[in-house]
């Protein structure tokens, strides 16, 4: 076997590579445009690169659906039980008992049966705190890169002050597992380029973040061959430039599908209720319709809304892979310039309690607005101060900094870019004579590390 570590450098695309990446530039030679899957978001792409299957068959939706027997919207779960197809390292260990795996921060990395993990887990304390950390296997690695690592920073992670931290303080922890226990295969996550792209978008002023994500990936590169590994470097998908958004539950709620719960004077989707709501994942919205008689009259309602391409009925999701019990009975594909949101109140004063805060387990869909502070906000710095002191001073605290305007984004992705391939996710390697072609399916990327691992 060959030691093969995966940088998953997350919103890398052709079109991003210039001056300001030279390491990672010196690998174009040595690369493949990935047709990615529907939709092309994190989980999703993460699970069909791990098991080889689209959607359909590794039951991952998006970043979150709707789970119809609890009537309830989840986002974000970290278990790895739900991914329903076995995983790359199950394979291998079935191929060689010797291959061992490590998991630095790709998802679904709890409940996980890889030899090495470690993955974002806040504390959420009773008094409402919550206390940035993470999750390892075995456990005595996170008391280790507390220690000699510093805390988790996660609020570099996700969030208004997100910034290349994070994914220092991952690749540190990567190369701290390398030295410890030489993993067969290492899949390490670097995000930093998926959240800024999503501010500002694929032109705006991201030479710096370029730099830094190239030098972090010019260190890896650097440590892991080095030390005899084979390396990877691949992305998801592309982010494209957007200028606004379709809000579907509002167009539902406008069409009386939709069911709203009142609750001290703030407004909540009612899942369960509803005749039709959608779950929003970037560029991608799964329709759910509890009677199954709307669906046609819903379906109708969304191929003459603006910004909507593509309405996908049960035929419409099979061609994509997508047809699995998880999804929604209908699924909305977005234009290219355009993204889903969430909202479903019309007047902002009965926004939901959550709507302001960074809560990505609460809100019933994918929320980039997270990633900004309220420009409404007269002194952003002097508001967090003040909201922080209260939790120093051991009282609750809600961190209401997050605004509703959706038009503050500039980035999305979830759909496939395929009309312009210098726009989609790359496949690159240190080992070019295990690639071949010049354009990878995503289920290819499976075979493709196997190959890495197993072929000499």
């Amino acid at each position: 076997m060959q030691r093969t570590v995966v940088l998953n450098v997350v919103g890398l695309t052709r079109s991003l590579l210039s001056e300001h990446t030279p390491n990672l530039r010196g690998l174009l030679a040595n690369s493949a445009d990935i047709k990615t899957v529907t939709p092309a978001v994190t989980c999703s792409v993460q699970a069909t690169y791990l098991t080889g299957k689209r959607p359909v068959g590794h039951g991952i939706v998006g970043n979150g659906w709707y789970f119809r027997d609890l009537a309830e919207v989840m986002f974000w779960r970290q278990s790895n039980r739900l991914v329903q197809s076995e995983k790359i390292w199950q394979a291998a260990r079935n191929r060689n008992p010797a291959f061992t795996c490590a998991n630095s921060f790709w998802w679904y990395n709890m409940a996980t049966d890889v030899d090495w993990a470690v993955t974002p887990r806040p504390i959420y304390c009773a008094d409402g705190r919550k206390l940035p950390d993470c999750y390892s296997i075995p456990p005595d690695l996170r008391d280790r890169f507390n220690k000699e690592l510093g805390q988790f920073p996660l609020f570099h992670f996700w969030g208004p002050l997100t910034s290349i931290a994070s994914s220092v303080w991952i690749a540190r922890a990567a190369m701290q597992i390398e030295e410890m226990f030489r993993p067969t295969l290492h899949l390490v996550y670097l995000p930093h380029l998926d959240y800024i792209l999503q501010r500002v978008g694929p032109q705006g002023n991201i030479a710096k973040d370029l730099n830094e994500i190239d030098s972090l990936c010019g260190r890896l590169l650097n440590f892991f061959q080095e030390r005899q590994c084979r390396v990877i470097v691949l992305s998801e998908y592309g982010i494209t430039a957007v200028n606004g958004a379709v809000h579907p539950n509002l167009i539902l709620r406008e069409a009386g599908l939709l069911a709203i719960k009142n609750d001290l004077g703030r407004e909540y989707l009612d899942p369960g209720a509803s005749r039709a709501f959608a779950v929003a994942d970037h560029q991608i919205a799964h329709i759910y319709v509890n009677n199954k008689a709307d669906i046609r009259a819903v379906q109708g309602i969304f191929e003459q809304v603006a910004g909507v391409e593509q309405v996908l009925d049960h035929e419409g999701k099979k061609a994509y892979g997508l047809d699995h019990e998880r999804s929604g009975d209908l699924v909305l594909i977005a234009n290219s310039d355009k993204w889903f949101t969430y909202y479903f109140w019309n007047d902002d004063n009965k926004a939901p309690d959550y709507a302001r805060t960074v809560n990505i387990h609460a809100k019933p869909g994918y929320d980039p607005c997270e990633l900004f502070l309220d420009p409404a906000i007269s002194f952003p710095k002097a508001a967090i101060g003040w909201t922080l002191l209260k939790k120093f001073l051991g009282f609750r605290y809600v961190m209401e900094v997050v605004p509703l305007n959706a038009d503050l984004v500039k980035g999305s992705h979830g759909r496939i870019t395929d009309h312009h391939a210098d726009q989609g996710p790359l496949f690159m390697t240190t080992e070019p004579r295990l690639l071949d072609n010049p354009t990878v399916e995503a289920t290819d990327v499976y075979g493709l590390m196997m190959d890495h691992v197993f072929m000499r």
